[in-house]
């Protein structure tokens, strides 16, 4: 069957999931949907846009990915690389540039346990 957006390859060279889970009342740990998620998912979508990486990078909500107190959270795949955004204006540009684009881990955005 030939692809209606002329693919010749299934998934993304990156796939990026955002957490949005939103936790009713005042949960201890927080939740990323508080800490601005869809926010940042939207910011994601728009520098994939900017970067010309649309139909390479996909960026998609995702429930709760169990670092709330990090949050909010960002796993990239293929190569399972979990971040926390704390400056969208910085971290995100920086994420699409050097992980996506250049294939290099931005350390100081990088989730450690």
């Amino acid at each position: 069957m030939k692809d209606p957006k002329g693919r010749t390859v299934v998934g993304f060279e990156k796939h990026i999931f955002i957490c949005e889970n939103l936790r009713e009342g005042e949960h201890p740990r927080g939740c990323c949907s508080e800490k601005g998620g869809a926010e940042i998912r939207l910011r994601f979508k728009q520098e994939i846009i900017e970067q010309g990486l649309v139909g390479k990078v996909r960026a998609n909500k995702a429930g709760c990915l169990d670092f709330c107190e990090q949050g909010p959270t960002v796993v990239v795949y293929p190569e399972a690389i979990w971040y926390r955004i704390s400056d969208p204006e910085k971290d995100i540009p920086d994420i699409i540039r050097e992980h996506c684009k250049e294939g290099k881990i931005v350390e100081r955005c990088r989730i450690q346990l």
